[in-house]
């Protein structure tokens, strides 16, 4: 049995992604790992902020984040029978890093990027440009 990595952000498009993901995998008798990766705003850009609260655990809110997007998209069996993955660190190079070994990467078009007019987002991009295994870019 392999494994299908698919990127969850929360997105319509990752949502997509996820359930495409699924089926593929009653198909072809694959494991599915669903991640989202969060990382830390740039430093230039959050030295102007004030910083997050002490008790803030941003592993904990990608947790839950992955949580109910896998609930969503799944209901609470479909979610059980997905591997969950949270890791530190940039959505793309992380999903790259994940699809090492994988037989397949599945991501959705566009997160939450606000350039809409292009046809790729900038992660699904990255990774159909760098990842180890088949990347399958969900759209609509």
């Amino acid at each position: 049995m392999g494994r299908i990595v698919v990127g969850v952000d929360g997105s319509d498009a990752s949502i997509k992604a996820l359930r495409w993901a699924v089926r593929q995998a009653e198909l072809t008798g694959d494991a599915v790992e669903a991640v989202n990766s969060w990382e830390y705003p740039a430093t230039s850009w959050a030295s102007m902020m004030p910083g997050p609260p002490e008790d803030f655990d941003p592993q904990a809110v990608a947790t839950v984040a992955l949580n109910e997007a896998l609930e969503e998209a799944l209901g609470a069996e479909g979610a059980a029978a997905v591997e969950k993955i949270v890791v530190i660190g940039n959505p793309a190079q992380s999903l790259v890093e994940r699809s090492k070994g994988a037989n397949l990467l599945v991501v959705g078009a566009r997160g939450y990027s606000g350039f809409k007019a292009t046809l790729l987002g900038s992660v699904s991009l990255h990774v159909a440009q760098h990842a180890s295994c088949p990347v399958t870019v969900v759209r609509g």
